[in-house]
């Protein structure tokens, strides 16, 4: 009985897990179609940001089967020994960009597009638009299944595919995207062009061996040897000396063989206007990349022949020369930008306020009377920061000198030296700032709002410059970060002992006066501007009363 029982138990446990197994996968199932079902939904609901990074992506790869259509087909149909050896590869190869271009007309009818800048996102527009534009006829016509004429002319003849080359401005689209966001636009440009000169150049080639079968191998000194030597039979050697052959005519290098027929000499002829254009071609566009280069170069350093011919025409000595001669070396060398306003100044004000705050606010914020400002304040001060290199030995600043601008180091090393320009007190290094409170013209400051000390580079230094007057043009519109301001200079002053209290109260006392009188003069002006609108309102309103008498008066006259 109880091995009986026992064997009943185990057969209960058994029932109970075979049927949780099935019930796990049948929530597995229903979990599947679910999420089937939600990747389907989400996918018909996916709109292609044409601006965005998935449309980018899907351009550059575009790239590929396009390329291979104007690369191969061609050649595939003139070497018929390379299209034999790998017929195999060729196909496979031929029916997966048949699967792009059709994915890619799948993306096309999910791209949105901008109205009133805003993305239009409804689907049916999107497939309207699209079947509208002409870039929808383009891509059908390059997926008609000509493939079809294999029936009748035979599988190797690639020629048939020929519609696959109208998808070629996508190519063009994908390197124009391409152009715009690398970061060496005009080491692409060179790729691109290099790019386009092969692509004529395999082409013009593939023509040369198709005219040397029409004439016959071997005929003359001018068409593709004869397949009977070995060195010349394999599809390799077919291609490589077509292509070299190609690259003679087109370079215009020479060397190549006398053309005896009518037809040779039509190629060669037409070769060579092509050449002529491909020539001014790589020559304008190699210009314009050098010409990009210079302008980008005028764009982030100063011009220095401007200054050198300055020198010539005035004789300035060697000694400054070789100054500034090092100043302009080291702004070279070192990639150190001088004109970031001017570089700029094209973005909008908000964007390039966000620049300006991603690249500089870090250091703005390590100035001890900017911390804790308002983050608007200290955007808007970052516009106005500016930079500024000085040289081994060069003065920043002497003592007795008005400050007109307050200095925040960024990269270098300064010296506080006595009047000797020898004896160093202290060294400035990176993150220091000066020349604070002179921009902020507290009252009861002794020093005048004049330098205390002479400030000297040790080496090449890179400051940020922020002047007086673009502090106080942005504090105008901050009353409440100024007041903290002056306060916190106040504090500095008095940690320094060169604040005046008694001095400082006469000054306030007669600021508050003559802000009362200001006051005063502004209500007088405002009564004033108030009466003068009244008897302007009374003429005005006289006039029109006397003319209607005399007006009434002539009707009088008239009627007696």
């Amino acid at each position: 009985m109880n091995q009986w029982a026992g064997f009943l138990r185990r057969h209960k446990i058994q029932i109970k897990e075979e049927a949780k197994k099935e019930a796990e996968k049948n929530v597995a199932k229903v979990e599947g179609s679910l999420w089937d079902k939600v990747k389907w939904k989400n996918w018909k609901n996916c709109i292609v940001d044409p601006s965005g990074n998935m449309y980018y992506t899907w351009l550059q790869i575009m790239i590929v089967p396009v390329l291979y259509n104007w690369v191969f087909i061609i050649c595939r149909t003139v070497f018929t020994d390379i299209e034999n050896s790998y017929f195999s590869v060729w196909l496979t190869l031929d029916y997966l960009c048949d699967l792009f271009y059709i994915f890619d007309m799948v993306i096309r009818f999910k791209t949105g597009f901008l109205e009133q800048g805003i993305l239009v996102q409804e689907q049916s527009r999107l497939s309207q638009k699209y079947i509208r534009s002409s870039e929808f006829k383009y891509d059908v016509l390059s997926i008609l299944p000509t493939d079809l004429l294999y029936f009748y002319l035979g599988i190797h003849y690639p020629i048939v595919r020929i519609n696959r080359f109208v998808r070629v401005y996508r190519l063009f689209e994908a390197f124009d995207r391409m152009e715009t966001r690398t970061s060496y636009p005009n080491t692409f440009r060179l790729c691109k062009l290099m790019l386009y000169v092969y692509v004529l150049i395999h082409w013009n080639g593939c023509f040369y061996f198709a005219l040397s079968s029409a004439i016959g191998f071997g005929e003359d000194g001018w068409v593709y040897p004869n397949m009977s030597d070995p060195d010349f039979a394999t599809e390799y050697r077919q291609y490589i000396y077509s292509f070299f052959f190609s690259t003679l005519i087109l370079t215009t290098v020479g060397d190549t063989p006398k053309p005896e027929r009518e037809e040779e000499f039509m190629f060669m002829m037409v070769d060579f206007l092509i050449a002529v254009l491909a020539f001014a071609s790589v020559v304008g566009n190699i210009g314009h990349v050098i010409s990009n280069l210079n302008n980008a170069e005028k764009a982030f350093f100063p011009n220095h022949e401007l200054v050198k011919s300055y020198f010539k025409n005035h004789k300035v000595n060697k000694d400054l020369q070789k100054r500034v001669n090092n100043w302009y070396q080291h702004l070279y060398i070192n990639k150190k930008m001088t004109k970031e306003n001017e570089i700029l100044k094209t973005l909008p004000e908000r964007l390039r306020a966000e620049v300006a705050v991603s690249v500089h606010l870090g250091t703005l914020s390590k100035v001890t009377i900017f911390q804790n400002c308002e983050m608007s304040l200290l955007e808007e001060l970052v516009l106005k920061l500016k930079p500024q290199v000085f040289s081994p030995g060069e003065y920043v600043c002497k003592k007795g000198d008005v400050g007109h601008e307050m200095y925040i180091i960024k990269e270098g090393k300064l010296a506080v030296v006595a009047d000797d320009g020898v004896t160093e007190f202290a060294v400035l290094g990176e993150g220091n700032f000066f020349g604070e409170i002179s921009i902020l013209n507290i009252k009861g400051n002794t020093s005048g709002n004049r330098r205390t000390a002479n400030i000297k580079s040790i080496g090449h230094s890179d400051l940020f410059c922020l002047s007086k007057e673009d502090l106080k043009g942005v504090l105008t519109e901050y009353p409440e970060a100024k007041r903290i301001l002056e306060e916190k200079g106040k504090q500095i002053l008095i940690k320094m002992g060169k604040l005046d209290e008694s001095l400082a109260g006469g000054l306030e006392s007669k600021e508050e006066q003559m802000n009362s009188r200001i006051k005063r003069i502004e209500d007088s002006l405002d009564s004033l501007q108030t009466k003068l609108a009244r008897m302007v309102a009374e003429m005005a309103s006289s006039t029109d009363k006397l003319k209607m008498r005399v007006e009434s008066l002539e009707n009088d006259i008239n009627h007696w």
